[in-house]
């Protein structure tokens, strides 16, 4: 076994132990909009299910090693407390990496994908037609830590495609989700072991 002290580590050598070691990783993939209409979508991988009553989610969204030191999702959300988060399924793939790219604020990655959008139930940010599970959030917390901000998002609103609502459950091989691992790595569900908690 090998002891490893995190002081000593630089902050490369942290994250690359970190996300090589809890993992397989949800991806949250966030809509927001900015103060002037513009829609930002990102994918996050720092993000899983806080509570179920109240129904809670987190996300930690990093900050920016320059500046600007907030990146425009967290910043859109401390203006209007509202975001929608999709869950990522393997046909989007593809398009939400293409998210990732680094443009100014007041321009839409919507821009560099073949995705869609279409209005939202209950909040006023726009979600993505082809995510088969989206979940409308409003702000619950925000809280900022040394090196990202950590927020706590309460669904108010689910939409679910059809093709993956099984009798109020998601059918698991038909949403097809997508995880994020490390590097430049994501992972599929492969195979799948059940066992009953004992009683």
């Amino acid at each position: 076994m090998i002891s490893i002290e995190t002081k000593d580590l630089s902050l490369k050598e942290l994250n690359r132990l970190m996300i090589g070691s809890i993992l397989p990783r949800p991806i949250a993939f966030v809509s927001t909009l900015s103060e002037d209409g513009v829609l930002n979508l990102a994918p996050f991988s720092y993000f899983n299910v806080v509570s179920s009553e109240p129904p809670l989610l987190s996300i930690s969204i990093l900050h920016r090693p320059d500046e600007p030191k907030y990146k425009d999702t967290i910043r859109n959300v401390r203006n209007n407390n509202e975001f929608v988060v999709h869950i990522v399924s393997e046909d989007i793939l593809h398009d939400v990496n293409e998210t990732s790219v680094e443009i100014p604020s007041n321009r839409s990655e919507l821009l560099y994908t073949k995705l869609s959008i279409m209005e939202s139930k209950i909040v006023k940010v726009p979600q993505i037609k082809e995510s088969k599970v989206r979940m409308e959030c409003v702000v619950e917390k925000i809280v900022e830590l040394p090196s990202s901000d950590l927020l706590i998002g309460r669904v108010v609103n689910f939409n679910v495609d059809k093709s993956v609502y099984d009798n109020g459950r998601i059918n698991l091989e038909a949403l097809n989700p997508i995880s994020r691992l490390s590097g430049s790595s994501y992972g599929k569900v492969g195979n799948i072991i059940n066992m009953e908690r004992p009683k």
